[in-house]
C-alpha cells in the first residue's frame, strides 16, 4: 500500500464566479463534461478559466475500463439537440478552443462517429473562429466510422493510448494497444492537414523503458501532440495507484518526447489529455 498523496498532487476546491458561470451554462444546455464525469483534478482551474471538455453521447459507457470513473450502464438515447446545444454553449462561453469527447458507444453502428461529425459541424457553423479538438474512442477499429470524423477536419484528432501494453489486461481489458495505434495512424492518413494527439497515464506499475517504447510507437505513426499525467484512482474499486511519479520524472519524459519529435508535450503530475489543450497551437 502506497503512502498518501504528495504535496504536488493537492488541488484547490473549485470556486469563483467564472466557475459558477460555466456550471450554469452547462446546466442550461443539459450538457455533460468529462471534467466532472472523470473527476478531473483540474476542473476547478479550467472552469475558472472558462474552458471545459464537452462529453457527448450521454454519461453511460459500454465498456468497463478499470481506471475510469465514467459510469458503465445502459447507454442513453442519442440526443439530436446535442450538436446545437454544444455549439451554443461554446458561443455563450466565448471559447476559441473547444475539446469534444465521448463515452464509448459500442452499441451504435458507427460508434457515435456521425454524432461527433454533427457536433463539429455545428460548432463551426455558429463559431467559425473556434478551433475544435476531438478526443475519440477506438470506434472498434472501424475505418469507415473514423473517416466520418476525419472528413469534417477537426483541428486535432485525439485518441488516448492510456497505458503501456503489458498493463492493458489489468487496466484497459476491452481495448487493444495495436488497434489504438492504428486509429492514430489512420486519422493522420485521412486528415494529413490536421494534428493527432494521444495521452498516457503513469503510476500504474509501468517501467520507464515501457513508457519510452510507447512514445516511440506513437511517433512511428506520426502522432504530433502528447500528454503524460499521474494516474489517480477514482475509488477503491478501481485499479490502485502503484506509485506517485516525481515531477522530475515527468520532465525527463518530456525531454525524451521532444527528442523523438513530438511538436507539443504536456507532462506533469496533474496533466490530463484536455488540460490547456489550446497551448499546443499558441506555443507551436
Amino acid at each position: 500500500m502506497i503512502n498518501k498523496k504528495p504535496d504536488w498532487l493537492r488541488v484547490r476546491i473549485p470556486a469563483g464566479s467564472r466557475y459558477k458561470e460555466v456550471r450554469g451554462i452547462l446546466v442550461k444546455y443539459n450538457l455533460n463534461t468529462v471534467c466532472d464525469e472523470a473527476m478531473c483534478p483540474n476542473r476547478g482551474k479550467c472552469f475558472q478559466a472558462g474552458t471545459a471538455t464537452f462529453m457527448i453521447l450521454g454519461k453511460n459507457c459500454t465498456r468497463n475500463c478499470r481506471f475510469c470513473n465514467v459510469t458503465r450502464a445502459a447507454p442513453e438515447a442519442v440526443d439530436s439537440k446535442e450538436p446545437s446545444n454544444v455549439a451554443n454553449a461554446v458561443k455563450d462561453l466565448k471559447l476559441k478552443y473547444v475539446v469534444i469527447t465521448s463515452v464509448t458507444r459500442d452499441d451504435l453502428p458507427d460508434g457515435g462517429a456521425s454524432h461527433f461529425a454533427a457536433v463539429v459541424n455545428e460548432i463551426r457553423r455558429i463559431n467559425p473562429g473556434t478551433r475544435v479538438e476531438v478526443l475519440i474512442p477506438d470506434l472498434q477499429g472501424d475505418v469507415e466510422a473514423l473517416k466520418l470524423v476525419a472528413d469534417v477536419k477537426p483541428d486535432v484528432i485525439g485518441h488516448n493510448i492510456e497505458t503501456v501494453p503489458s498493463l492493458y489486461s489489468k487496466v484497459r481489458p476491452e481495448a487493444n494497444y495495436n488497434q489504438s495505434l492504428k486509429v492514430l495512424s489512420n486519422a493522420k492518413e485521412m486528415h494529413p492537414g490536421g494534428k493527432t494527439k494521444s495521452g498516457i497515464m503513469v503510476g500504474l506499475g509501468e517501467t520507464e523503458e515501457e513508457v519510452v517504447l510507447v512514445l516511440q510507437d506513437l511517433r512511428k505513426y506520426k502522432c504530433d501532440f502528447l500528454t503524460i499525467g499521474q494516474y489517480l484512482a477514482p475509488s477503491k474499486l478501481h485499479v490502485a495507484v502503484a506509485e506517485y511519479i516525481h515531477p522530475e520524472q515527468f520532465e525527463k519524459y518530456a525531454d525524451i518526447a521532444r527528442e523523438l519529435g513530438f511538436e507539443y508535450i504536456a507532462s506533469a503530475p496533474l496533466v490530463r489529455s484536455s488540460y490547456l489543450a489550446h497551448e499546443a497551437f499558441s506555443t507551436g
